[in-house]
């Protein structure tokens, strides 16, 4: 799932961004208003966590252009605790309000609500043969057996369980995966789909994640 961060303060939004990554989100993150609502209005998110005072154009003023065209969930946060502002926030399309300070475990609660509901929201439970991918909770099973994967595992399995019978590019996979342009002479990809291998086809007769010799890697069940 990919979240844009809108945040000018550098030591919150590092902290969000960093937070977020760790839950398993892929996360953009800018520093003003124009930013935001360019990245906003131009690519696909599940979900815009938007600071309300933005240098340039404010959050309010992103929120009302981004309406006229988007209707991607938004979460303002904002140090401003006035009854005012978070009615002319919902007014103006907000979908949730967070008033800062606040605690992550806040913030997370109120991201996967948010996701939940969304219009662009994607299926909470995605399934292939005997595996099954709890996307919300971050859980995986194959067999009814639980399988514990780290943060990037999570996120390969489910850019290939987002799509199965297509054939990623290791190139797609190290953009959306690791935020990196891909380098012929690096091995991260290899090294990450053995690893996964390793947990979710190895115990398994019936095996999921294939190569495609020369193009890349697709995750499907085959008789």
């Amino acid at each position: 799932m990919r979240i844009l961060l809108v945040e000018d303060e550098p030591k919150a939004g590092d902290y969000l961004r960093r937070g977020l990554t760790e839950s398993g989100f892929v996360v953009d993150w800018v520093q003003n208003g124009t930013d935001g609502l360019h990245h906003a209005s131009t690519e696909q998110y599940e979900l815009i966590v938007l600071d309300v005072m933005l240098p340039g154009m404010d959050g309010w003023e992103v929120l009302q252009q981004l309406r006229q065209t988007r209707d991607t969930p938004v979460l303002f946060l904002t140090a401003r605790d006035e009854v005012e502002d978070r009615v002319k926030g919902l007014e103006l399309g907000a979908d949730d309000y967070l008033v800062k300070p606040f605690a992550f475990t806040e913030l997370m609660a109120r991201v996967r609500t948010l996701l939940r509901r969304g219009p662009h929201r994607e299926s909470e439970l995605l399934k292939i043969a005997d595996m099954e991918i709890d996307v919300l909770r971050r859980r995986v099973t194959r067999a009814a057996i639980r399988i514990d994967l780290t943060v990037k595992e999570f996120l390969l399995l489910h850019m290939l369980a987002k799509r199965p019978g297509e054939v990623l590019s290791r190139s797609m996979i190290a953009s959306q995966v690791w935020d990196m342009n891909f380098d012929s002479d690096t091995n991260v990809v290899e090294v990450a789909v053995r690893r996964l291998r390793a947990k979710i086809d190895e115990p398994f007769p019936n095996k999921l994640i294939h190569t495609v010799r020369g193009m890349g890697y697709v995750l499907e069940e085959r008789a």
